[in-house]
């Protein structure tokens, strides 16, 4: 859904005069960092729209033939540097008029509150007025107030264009889903761009621990608690597991805009975790490979290469380790391909879920803002 940004003009985009009239070109001086922030915020998808009272517009104390020529030299100068806006609306009364469309009344956006087709969570109102804060609740949208040291007001509070733009452009990739069966109850909380502070407890000693491996190497935090029917068997609770892990990190991804979406990855003892079988050992044989796509095509394949030497890893059972990953998968979007060597089966399933992590850690890191898809979605 589109996302908007709501902007008042004068003491937002340009600076405020004594008389409070931008009605020559010797009075335009852009408020600093104005157009890099509104750069930044279009690069992040915001759409602009201009918001501004404009007091007596038309009146022989701010006739037209005054305000026009800044108005458009400000509008020129902005779209000369790639930033254009989608309406202008200007209230041209002044407060004893009692009109409709002042701010903050809700006159001049009535066309925008009466459209469900945007996302209000995501938009916000930019001004550097109380008043400005006050029509952005009006709107049921966020309100930033800008900090403006040449204002004439007295302002000091506020942000800066900057700060408005890293905070807006600032997602918090985090998650917190539960779900529950007549077979187990599960709760799992992801926070993607922050590591430590992981919590684990399944019920399943061995299981705690390769969920502690993703996590740790995944370079994020993760809490899991599941309490399911581990008095007939570990199944249902390693299972429903991967299915709301792979939920929270697909949600906590929220556009998945900027991220590596590829990985794959790594070596433990006396088994190998690699991109290709012969990158690092020469005996295509003896490798684990991850390789993991965030394609929105759920896709899972595990090739045990080598046999597993055990039933059971402590109270873990070996054959829902590809259980795990497929119910993973499927939930969350991933094509993944898994395949071990020979080893100590602990060692095998070990390497797995570490490589597993790492792969992921590469594939959810963000080094941009755009969709890593020529489709245009994932």
């Amino acid at each position: 859904m589109k996302k908007y940004l709501f902007i008042d003009r004068d003491g937002t985009l340009v600076s405020e005069p004594q008389d409070f009239q931008v009605d020559s070109l010797s009075k335009v001086r852009f408020v600093p960092g104005v157009i890099p922030a509104l750069l930044t915020l279009k690069q992040a998808g915001y759409s602009f729209v201009m918001v501004s009272n404009q007091d007596g517009l038309g009146r022989a104390t701010f006739p037209l033939n005054t305000f026009t020529p800044a108005h458009e030299f400000i509008l020129e100068l902005l779209h000369s540097q790639g930033i254009d806006f989608e309406e202008v609306l200007l209230c041209p009364h002044l407060p004893e008029d009692n009109c409709d469309c002042r701010k903050p009344k809700l006159g001049l956006v009535m066309a925008y509150l009466k459209d469900p087709n945007w996302d209000r969570s995501a938009s916000c109102f930019i001004g550097d007025r109380d008043t400005d804060l006050a029509m952005g609740a009006n709107m049921g949208i966020r309100a930033l107030k800008l900090r403006d040291d040449n204002s004439q007001h007295g302002i000091n509070d506020g942000l800066s264009w900057s700060e408005i733009a890293s905070t807006l452009t600032r997602r918090e990739r985090v998650c917190s889903l539960e779900r529950t069966t007549r077979e187990t109850s599960i709760k799992v909380s992801v926070d993607l761009d922050h590591s430590g502070d992981n919590y684990f407890a399944t019920g399943i000693g061995f299981f705690d621990h390769m969920l502690d491996q993703i996590a740790t190497h995944g370079g994020f935090s993760l809490k899991v608690e599941a309490q399911g029917d581990l008095h007939v068997d570990a199944h249902h609770t390693i299972e429903d597991t991967g299915i709301v892990l792979g939920q929270a990190l697909k949600q906590a991804l929220l556009d998945k805009r900027g991220i590596g979406r590829f990985g794959f990855v790594l070596p433990m003892d006396e088994v190998y975790a690699a991109v290709f079988a012969d990158s690092i050992n020469d005996d295509p044989q003896d490798t684990t490979k991850v390789a993991l796509d965030i394609s929105g095509r759920p896709y899972c394949v595990l090739n045990f290469k080598g046999e597993l030497t055990d039933g059971m890893v402590g109270d873990f059972p070996v054959q829902m380790t590809e259980h795990f990953f497929y119910s993973l998968a499927c939930a969350m979007g991933l094509t993944l391909h898994l395949e071990v060597s020979a080893g100590n089966c602990h060692h095998q399933i070990e390497a797995l879920f570490k490589a597993f992590g790492r792969a992921l850690r590469r594939a959810i890191a963000v080094s941009g803002s755009e969709l890593p898809s020529s489709k245009g979605s994932l």
